[in-house]
């Protein structure tokens, strides 16, 4: 492993201020930094960086925490050696090699290998007089540059079955690290198969200039195979140690240069390599999926605008609906391009030109007038019966907005609309809004208690088993990430030891603590090497709540763990009475109406 020390020194070379203020713009709050948090939409800032002891920032709305190498691994979607050497390239530093560190499963540096080299084949296969044929007849039939197809890397894949295995192969790469990078199947029988077959293929480019992934657009009409299976237009490769296809957008690497004034949004890579050709260098797509909260998050960091252009179908325009709420969630003005006369923006281009395009662009329609014309267009407001309904879903909409500005000014558009008196519909949505809060209000209770009892964690699954006994734990193990000297303190005749922590979690945090501290020093950025970063998280939200207390001396760590071992030797009791009680079931020594004495025990 990297030693310690040099993580150290990359850590104070890396000022988390400084790193963090890059991504999110941070305002002084006492000793502290605030700011909205970069990994959940939000309005008011729950995202605080602590800048004294060990620097580290923790949301308190999402939950997200860490160094700055855990924020880094976050916000830029990489694994640990990965965010050091971003960050010693950023710092100007070279770390030391890392070739006696034993691997474990695929990395995401050898799918990155090869990818490269699965790219070049691609290409070279396009290029071949023979093989490639298919390929550039359908580059010709779409009437791509060759500047363009250079610019995107295309390629393609041939028609066989095991070309591309055979060259990786060749190459030097395992059937295991070409199945982990998708790049590869594994039949039946259990022979390695390629995945992309008859296909143009496009390379998958992340903001770094790494080929993290590849899609294929099939050529020709898609044939079921002797199975009956029909292959699909457009494949893409599927999560890998290298890609999460939530945190990419297509070409985002070449539009992040032009995004100042918007970004373009399309449905998929073929319709922004189009774009693109038709010199629209600011369109990008998502990766054969809908548009998640993250991919909303991370348009945010280049722009303030985005022009929504997906098809027109009904598809499309439900796509859009969702595309416009997430965008406006992360706090993006978000619009919609409406196409008449065709069906995408490729089609409208060549049937059109580039010019009318880019009138159609300064003409794209605001989320709510979008929403308005959806909505008259469904019904017929001559109708009495019809109108009320349109006006009630508008009414729905505009109780949506967040600001009382841009209510008033929609209340104002729908009345002139419908025809109706602006204070009934102002009426209605502010009984909308009153509703929803007194819904919100009432759910919120059971939610907490939810949260309390642990029902809903997937970080620490064994905290509902006994809340108040991982609840101790939590606090216990944010007193020995913020002093380490509390390991070897003594209470009631023995220091702190392993069997004193409930949960799985809890004992695998503290064996980390001590195991760390004994080879030399101990500190929290360790964790990034071998807890998820959901892990990590947890433990800074353990330390951040204890750094708010003002008394974390020796009485309140002794007091804790006084506390925890009680309510552990409580439960181990429970557990020996419901044993005695199911030993005494069995041997028919209790009525059949006798109960367990512990009903929450374990046997």
């Amino acid at each position: 492993m990297i030693p310690h020390s040099v993580i150290e020194d990359l850590k104070y070379r890396s000022d988390i201020v400084d790193v963090i203020s890059s991504y999110v713009p941070l305002k002084r709050a006492g000793a502290n930094m605030n700011g909205l948090c970069p990994f959940h939409s939000e309005r008011s800032p729950s995202f605080t960086v602590f800048t004294g002891g060990d620097p580290h920032f923790f949301c308190f709305g999402c939950g997200a925490g860490g160094d700055v190498i855990s924020f880094i691994m976050r916000i830029e979607n990489l694994d640990y050696r990965s965010a050091l050497d971003f960050l010693a390239k950023r710092a100007g530093i070279t770390l030391p090699d890392d070739d006696a560190r034993e691997e474990q499963g695929v990395g995401r540096k050898r799918i990155l290998e090869m990818n490269v080299c699965a790219a070049r084949y691609f290409r070279s296969v396009l290029n071949d007089p023979v093989m490639g044929q298919p390929g550039r007849e359908y580059i010709e039939k779409r009437q791509l540059p060759s500047s363009v197809v250079r610019r995107f890397g295309l390629g393609y894949a041939p028609d066989g079955g095991y070309s591309l295995h055979d060259h990786l192969k060749q190459n030097g790469f395992t059937d295991e690290e070409m199945t982990a990078g998708y790049c590869c199947g594994i039949s039946r029988k259990g022979y390695p198969y390629d995945l992309f077959r008859g296909r143009l293929m496009v390379p998958i480019i992340d903001a770094a200039g790494n080929i993290v992934a590849f899609g294929g657009r099939i050529i020709g009409e898609a044939k079921p195979d002797k199975n009956g299976f029909t292959p699909p237009k457009y494949l893409n490769s599927s999560d890998t140690p290298a890609f999460k296809k939530s945190n990419h957008l297509f070409a985002l690497n070449y539009a992040k240069a032009n995004a100042s004034e918007c970004l373009i949004l399309c449905e998929g890579y073929m319709d922004v390599i189009m774009l693109h050709a038709a010199g629209f260098e600011n369109a990008v797509a998502t990766l054969g999926t809908a548009i998640t909260p993250n991919h909303a998050r991370i348009m945010k960091k280049y722009t303030n605008n985005v022009v929504i252009s997906y098809d027109s179908d009904a598809a499309g325009q439900k796509a859009a609906d969702k595309a416009l709420r997430l965008l406006a969630e992360a706090g993006i003005d978000a619009k919609v391009l409406r196409m008449n006369g065709a069906k995408d923006p490729d089609e409208y281009i060549k049937t059109f030109g580039a010019a009318r395009f880019r009138e159609l662009l300064n003409e794209s329609r605001p989320r709510f007038e979008y929403k308005m014309e959806n909505i008259l267009a469904a019904h017929d407001i001559g109708d009495p019966a019809e109108k009320i309904k349109a006006a009630s879903e508008i009414c729905m909409e505009i109780a949506s907005v967040y600001s009382h500005v841009e209510r008033d000014v929609y209340i104002a558009r729908a009345a002139k609309a419908f025809s109706i008196d602006p204070k009934s519909i102002k009426n209605d949505v502010e009984a909308i809004i009153n509703r929803r809060q007194r819904q919100a209000k009432k759910a919120r209770p059971a939610e907490l208690v939810r949260e309390g009892m642990g029902l809903s964690d997937r970080v620490n699954p064994d905290f509902a088993r006994r809340p108040k006994a991982a609840r101790l734990e939590e606090a216990l193990l944010g007193l020995l990430l913020l002093r380490q000297d509390y390991l070897k303190r003594a209470v009631g005749g023995a220091p702190v030891c392993e069997g004193d922590f409930p949960t799985e979690l809890g004992r695998r945090i503290f064996c980390a603590v001590r195991d760390a501290e004994d080879a030399g020093g101990f500190n929290i950025g360790l964790l990034n090497e071998n807890f998820t970063q959901d892990e990590v998280s947890r433990a800074h939200r353990m330390l951040s709540a204890r750094q708010m207390l003002t008394n974390n001396g020796s009485d309140a760590y002794d007091e804790v763990l006084t506390a925890l071992r009680a309510e552990n030797d409580k439960i181990q009791n429970e557990n020996a009475d419901d044993f005695q009680y199911f030993i005494k079931k069995k041997r028919g020594e209790l009525s059949d109406g006798a109960t367990p004495p512990h009903s929450g025990g374990t046997t």
